[in-house]
């Protein structure tokens, strides 16, 4: 790069790219409960008014770790808000100058001056602290930027600040892979169908591994305690009943029915078709899993709809369970 260019991205060191804004709601425990719920965090101080008194407290406080999520605009402002051309989209559009177009969150430290308690109303300014030169990572050539936010009470109390990091990276180009040479009759047109695009694979580790081993097999598994035989999934080292660190597993029959399902528009992955049903199903064994609905239009999805396991194969190595309605059985 430049030296024209460094010097404008240096600029940005120290600067103000949001000004202090309010949250558009004050801390409340509907909110507060909705996370605890998502965070399974089931410590009393949340939501008991008596367990927080028992503490020395004054009433419920919410999650330190919630600070950020008192001032999220949510999806409507935030996108409205892009491309207004203030500092933030400035320091954006001058990093895309230079081919830092994607972007990963790298990480993030907090620090707590105060807990906050239903009422209080949350501001957050951002401050760029720092911008590194160019690094090597295995995204691509990047630079870290490093912003400092600080979050103030209705009062301006300072009550949290987070250093929050993100590498702005340039990606690096996809290798091609050869073509083979298509066999054809002399004379005749060259129609090659066009190759699909892989599907995501999944992240497997020690204690899912077994779990994707079967289903390469075409076997849909299900984890089992070996102490007090509660069925689990997703697979876990851990009974989440009892703690026994002890599992066996049994073979799911493949019956099931719709408990939950949405229907995916968008953003979509070249890998499949759309409109996409993900659904949430409930096994005849008594757990659930997320899954895709195949041979049935999302006008005809119900709640409670039987279903029955299918596969899919996902790569040369994989497969994954779906379900069809138990009318297109053997279809």
């Amino acid at each position: 790069m430049s030296a024209a260019y460094e010097d404008r991205l240096r600029a940005f060191v120290g600067r103000e790219i949001h000004p202090l804004r309010p949250g558009q709601d004050p801390v409340n425990v509907p909110m507060i409960r909705h996370w605890v719920e998502a965070m399974e965090d089931d410590n009393p101080i949340y939501l008991d008014e008596e367990a927080a008194r028992a503490t020395g407290r004054d009433g419920v406080v919410a999650p330190a770790s919630m600070a950020q999520a008192w001032v999220m605009r949510g999806y409507a402002a935030t996108a409205a808000a892009k491309g207004g051309g203030g500092p933030a989209d400035e320091l954006t559009d001058l990093l895309a100058e230079g081919g830092y177009t994607s972007v990963v969150a790298t990480d993030s430290e907090f620090e707590f001056h105060r807990e906050l308690v239903p009422g209080d109303h949350v501001a957050a300014r951002e401050v760029v602290e720092s911008i590194s030169p160019e690094k090597a990572t295995a995204l691509g050539a990047g630079r870290f930027i490093t912003s400092l936010r600080t979050y103030h009470d209705q009062d301006g109390e300072i009550v949290a600040v987070q250093r929050w990091r993100i590498l702005r990276f340039r990606p690096k180009p996809k290798p091609q892979k050869p073509r083979e040479p298509e066999e054809r009759p002399e004379g005749t047109a060259a129609e090659r169908p066009e190759e699909r695009a892989p599907r995501p694979q999944p992240a497997i580790n020690r204690d899912n591994a077994f779990w994707f081993e079967a289903a390469r097999e075409r076997r849909l598994l299900i984890q089992r305690c070996a102490a007090c035989r509660t069925l689990r999934h997703p697979p876990g080292p851990c009974c989440p009943e009892c703690g026994s660190f002890e599992w066996d597993t049994v073979r799911a029959s493949g019956d099931a029915h719709v408990y939950s399902f949405v229907v995916n528009h968008h953003p979509r992955h070249p890998a499949f078709d759309y409109p996409l049903i993900v659904a949430v199903v409930e096994l005849a064994e008594g757990t659930r899993l997320i899954t895709n609905l195949v041979g049935v239009t999302p006008e005809e999805v119900e709640i409670d709809m039987p279903v029955v396991l299918d596969w899919v194969d996902a790569g040369p190595e994989s497969s994954l369970p779906v379900f069809r309605p138990v009318a297109q059985e053997g279809q």
